[in-house]
């Protein structure tokens, strides 16, 4: 419940939900099972995305891009008011600028359950500003 836009009634329908995230192997497959991840029509070397794919549990997906959406007001009310905003608020803004409200409200709750998956899976709490970063192997 740490992330934004995921309150009481989005964790508690994920945890029932879905169950165990370990089940899912990356974040890409968590997303891909709740139906947040575009659609491809590719052939030979063109790749095209096009809609969101709409598999999966609908009620937690529109939970989660209601969510999403929430947060992307927050975000804009934040920004008007001169209020800091984190890297993932100035990030969906961004987005929303560039492709819209609606593909950057899809675009951050795929964000977010990635996120929550790796949260996680890596057994740590939520953190907004969080960047990966590749250990020199």
């Amino acid at each position: 419940m740490q992330a934004g836009g995921v309150g009481l009634l989005t964790a508690t329908a994920m945890s029932a939900g879905l169950g165990d995230l370990a089940r899912f192997p990356s974040g890409r497959h968590l997303a891909s099972a709740l139906g947040l991840t575009p659609r491809e029509y590719s052939s030979g070397n063109t790749r095209k995305l096009g809609r969101i794919g709409k598999q999966g549990d609908v009620y937690l997906r529109t939970l989660l891009i209601h969510g999403a959406r929430s947060n992307l007001l927050q975000a804009a009310l934040r920004r008007k008011r001169g209020q800091p905003l984190d890297r993932t608020q100035q990030w969906a803004l961004a987005l929303a600028e560039k492709k819209g409200h609606n593909k950057a409200a899809v675009a951050l709750a795929n964000k977010t359950a990635r996120r929550l998956w790796a949260a996680e899976h890596h057994g740590a709490s939520f953190n907004p500003d969080h960047v990966s970063r590749r250990s020199a192997a």
